[in-house]
């Protein structure tokens, strides 16, 4: 057949006679393809042992069904013509049915899907995926525009099939990124296989909704899946609280390395887990956590854990209170729990009963804690118990620390000295202790083993001045042309003298600007906002002075907003050393305004000085619709000074009784407010509006005629610290429980106020 004059809608090309599958029968081919049209004519003929070869390019706007049945010693083959070159954007998924498939080599980029998965194994609910494999496939930052738009990005239907090898990272919308799925029972007791996956980076989400992995949901979580999870390396899974959400049954979670993970391993639903040989390094990040414990004949064995600093849901280790006769969606009590020979070094918390309230009041019954090795450097001991936990029974268990008094009968303090071993764990150097927490032979997975190998592991976040220093000198449009050329992590140094700004400059990018000389480089601008944070920008600003005397004389203008709707990526906004003044063309005139949906890993301001300003300082309360979701991660204000802010300085806002997140952190410490939050428009009345906020420290402040601070206290146990401050003329601080009964759980410590 010559090739070259088929018809146009079809171009297949066979390259290679592969492999004869049984004798008499047909050889097995590889086909080219070039087009969709051309894919979806070969698969029409494509045979067990064949293999369709997508041309290397990008695809734009191909969703790909893959309908074939091969056989256990002849698969059917989809891969690209070079592994990494053929990528998939724009409007693209792939959705795998049949028997004996095998997809590798595809990238997914620059878009995201048009239905509810990226990859799905199946056609439709009837229409499954068996004994088929994803291998060495990237899905890399492809994500739905609306980050509230919820979607996985692989998920797992039918039986015996395998996930390995694969690269993902960046899901910033809304959904889990990995879902097994038990929703028939042709998906359920399925068998299948995750492993030597790498799950990059997963952002914090700011809102329920971002795990990395789940095992089932509540309604099917009674049923087994029998899924196998081992070898996989989860780098900064920060979605939410629950990093893996197991919501079924009999499956094992093995030889899997979190790094420095905000979250847990959690139990959320389902018995008869099995939790051996992972390995958990936080390295003493914020949130950090271990495994979460919940239902009945749990497993936990052999596991390592280090550095880990969270608490309460997200502790290195926690057991849960349970709900009496709870609903298949609630919390099942803890029963007949096994946890042998873990390792918890350097491990902030141990929880148990964890959770009890008047509803959570089935304690853990029936349950081991045997063998395990608690160490730790600060001489702190990690057990917080919130209920009755004798129906754990502690045994075998040593620790360097004096035991919790309820628990020192299965807890032995010893002289405990610890060495690191060639696997990079540490090991009680005394021979006696070597059958105390987790074994020598565990071999923690490497980055590098997994994923496809020709896919580099790159760092999603551009860091603050990684990129080149360019000098800026004064002129008509200088700042604009210097932001719009300028590169991810560029410097831009200001030399002294005068700019005015008459276009809105957009931050599509991490950038830096200084002055060259602090104070010296001093900016007007025309329009109603200086600086537009958009997907893509994150932005520090140092030493400059920066006035509102030039805006318009309109209400509403903003210095710094990010985009006003729709931002799917997580910026970072910092200023230092910086003078603020004359925000006050007309009424409302706000410093800094958050969009709706808009999230930021943080933001920092360090001693600057603020002053005349008419509106609301930080306005981070647009989520409004109390799902648990809010606009910023933490927020730090340190040695700056506000003087005549009319509106409130922070407006932070979480609501709703949703507990998956850690956030938001306020943290305000050295700073001189005068005069604020006074203003006729101020509707909280206050110059601190928290509401929600999970971690607040205010401490060593100064308030001089101001408003009201008010923190109002939501769900989550809140840890709320204000202490060292002084209020001259000025009403100190309103502290509300919303839901919780009793007095409010603030500490408040050495503030002095007076008239």
């Amino acid at each position: 057949m010559n090739l070259l004059k088929a018809p146009q809608y079809f171009k297949a090309v066979s390259l290679a006679m592969v492999t004869l599958l049984l004798s008499g029968q047909a050889i097995a081919k590889d086909w080219l393809v070039d087009s969709p049209k051309a894919y979806k004519e070969i698969l029409k003929k494509v045979k067990p042992g064949d293999k369709v070869v997508l041309a290397n390019g990008t695809w734009q706007d191909f969703e790909i069904l893959f309908k074939a049945n091969g056989t256990k010693e002849a698969p059917i083959e989809l891969t690209a013509e070079t592994k990494g070159q053929v990528v998939l954007s724009g409007l693209s998924n792939l959705r795998i049915a049949g028997k004996h498939l095998v997809v590798s080599g595809l990238v997914f980029k620059d878009g995201h899907t048009p239905s509810n998965a990226v990859i799905s194994f199946r056609r439709n609910k009837e229409d499954l995926a068996y004994h088929s494999r994803v291998t060495e496939v990237v899905i890399d930052n492809f994500n739905n525009p609306d980050k509230r738009e919820s979607d996985y990005w692989v998920a797992i239907y039918g039986q015996y099939n395998r996930f390995d090898h694969n690269y993902l990272t960046g899901k910033r919308n809304k959904g889990v990124t990995v879902a097994v799925r038990l929703d028939s029972k042709q998906s359920q007791e399925n068998h299948h296989q995750i492993d030597h996956n790498y799950f990059g980076p997963r952002p914090i989400l700011g809102s329920n909704g971002g795990e990395t992995l789940r095992i089932g949901t509540s309604h099917y979580s009674l049923s087994n899946s029998y899924t196998l999870v081992e070898n996989n390396y989860f780098d900064r899974c920060d979605g939410e609280v629950e990093i893996i959400s197991i919501k079924s049954g009999q499956n094992n979670i093995r030889n899997n390395v979190f790094f420095e993970s905000r979250g847990t391993l959690t139990m959320r639903h389902g018995n008869g887990n099995i939790i051996e040989e992972n390995i958990f390094f936080g390295n003493g990040v914020d949130h950090t956590g271990g495994i979460r414990v919940i239902n009945k004949d749990q497993i936990i064995k052999n596991n390592y854990l280090e550095g880990l600093t969270g608490y309460r849901f997200g502790s290195g280790f926690t057991v849960m209170n349970g709900v009496p006769n709870s609903k298949i969606n609630r919390y099942h009590q803890v029963a007949n729990a096994l946890v042998e020979n873990n390792s918890f070094i350097n491990v902030s918390h141990i929880q148990l009963a964890a959770g009890s309230d008047a509803e959570r009041s089935a304690v853990p019954i029936d349950s081991t804690m045997q063998n395990n090795l608690i160490f730790n450097e600060n001489a702190q001991q990690p057990f917080s118990l919130f209920d009755d936990v004798s129906g754990i029974t502690f045994k075998g268990n040593i620790a360097n620390t004096v035991a919790h008094k309820k628990l020192s009968s299965g807890i032995s303090q010893q002289n405990i000295k610890l060495k690191r071993a060639v696997n990079g764990l540490l090991y009680p150097v005394d021979e006696t202790f070597a059958k105390k927490g987790a074994s020598k032979n565990l071999s923690p997975i490497l980055k590098s083993a997994t994923g496809p190998s020709w896919y580099p592991k790159s760092n999603s976040v551009v860091e603050f001045e990684s990129g080149k220093i360019i000098k800026v000198n004064t002129g008509d449009d200088a700042l604009f042309n210097a932001v719009l050329t300028a590169n991810n992590g560029d410097v831009l140094v200001l030399a002294d003298g005068d700019y005015d700004v008459r276009k809105m400059i957009n931050i599509n990018k991490t950038l830096s600007i200084k002055a060259e000389h602090q104070g010296k480089a001093q900016i007007v601008f025309q329009r109603s906002t200086l600086f537009q944070i958009i997907d893509g920008g994150s932005l520090t600003l140092d030493g400059l002075t920066i006035s509102g005397s030039s805006s318009p004389d309109s209400s509403g203008n903003t210095l710094i907003r990010s985009q006003k709707w729709g931002m799917v990526e997580n910026y970072r906004l910092v200023m230092r050393n910086s003078t603020v003044t004359g925000l006050n063309t007309n009424h409302s005139f706000h410093f800094f305004d958050s969009g709706n949906g808009a999230f930021a890993d943080y933001i920092e301001l360090t001693n600057n000085h603020f002053s005349n300003i008419t509106g609301d300082f930080l306005r981070l309360n647009k989520e409004i619709e109390d799902l648990g979701i809010y606009n910023a991660e933490y927020v730090i204000l340190k040695n700056n000074t506000f003087d005549n802010v009319q509106g409130v300085i922070v407006n932070l806002y979480r609501g709703g009784t949703d507990e998956s997140t850690f956030g938001p952190h306020l943290e305000m410490s050295n700073n001189v407010v005068k005069s604020s939050g006074k203003g006729k428009r101020n509707k909280t009345a206050s110059s601190l509006y928290l509401h929600g906020v999970q971690v607040t420290n205010i401490e060593s402040n100064s308030f001089e005629n101001t408003a009201k601070v008010v923190i109002e206290h939501t769900v989550g146990e809140p840890k709320t610290v204000v202490k060292n401050n002084t209020a001259s003329n000025a009403t100190a601080f309103t502290i509300k429980e919303l839901h919780a009964s009793g007095p409010h759980t603030a500490v408040l410590l050495n503030n002095k106020q007076s008239k």
